[in-house]
């Protein structure tokens, strides 16, 4: 009887494991806020069977008419900030948010708006490492996806600049067990940017059609924050 106890104790904590979804959080800035690629690429994920073992956290509800099409993806939250640099989330706000949602997995896309206030790019890559460290103080095990910036057509130089440089920071600041990816959605041209900045509908699908598909294979590989294999 004691071992029959015991056996069911572990066949539903195997069960909890299996029903724990992964914390995705979506960051950036206006372009994570306003733009609709989230909503796009909930949809691809939905559409490969994928959102059932998921769920977008943040501090932001959904709220753009393209967030609330889909009545499981306006439930869903994120991190995207209008006029907010990577400086200022780096060190006015991360902690607060990370610590609030406990995400395993965060990709962020940041840059443009220290880029057209004039901050060094140095400055900008320091940002991305210090919201590194501190996603790895909550949770040793979170993955981390970098997206590289859309194209800036009146300011292209440190655009390109901060995309070179981010292959090489990833590469310095990956850890087996917190691994960094580079999702580079380039080729990127302007035909792709609906009024200079944001990218239109074809713009959307591009950052999804390179976002998708690596956010689909770090998620096939179940590992959660507690180094439990979802099962």
């Amino acid at each position: 009887m004691r071992f029959g106890r015991i056996l069911a104790e572990v066949c539903l904590m195997d069960i909890a494991i299996a029903q724990t979804n992964l914390k995705i959080m979506p960051l950036g800035d206006s372009l994570t806020e306003l733009a609709c690629w989230r909503a796009k690429l909930w949809a691809d994920l939905k559409a490969n069977n994928m959102t059932d073992r998921i769920e977008f956290v943040g501090s932001v509800n959904n709220t753009r008419e393209c967030d609330t099409v889909d009545g499981d993806f306006a439930k869903q939250h994120h991190e995207g900030h209008t006029g907010y640099l990577a400086i200022d989330i780096a060190y006015d706000h991360i902690d607060g948010w990370i610590n609030d949602t406990k995400p395993d997995i965060v990709t962020f896309m940041l840059g443009t708006d220290d880029i057209a206030r004039g901050r060094r790019l140095e400055d900008v890559v320091e940002a991305y490492t210090d919201m590194v460290k501190t996603m790895r103080q909550h949770n040793e095990y979170t993955k981390i996806i970098v997206n590289t910036i859309v194209p800036l057509p009146a300011n292209m130089e440190p655009v390109n600049n901060l995309n070179d440089m981010i292959p090489g920071w990833a590469q310095e600041q990956n850890k087996t067990e917190s691994p960094i990816y580079v999702n580079d959605i380039y080729p990127f041209p302007d035909t792709l940017l609906k009024d200079g900045i944001y990218p239109n509908d074809d713009g959307e699908q591009q950052i999804v059609g390179t976002l998708s598909p690596l956010l689909t294979w770090v998620i096939n590989s179940n590992t959660t924050s507690n180094n439990m294999v979802l099962v």
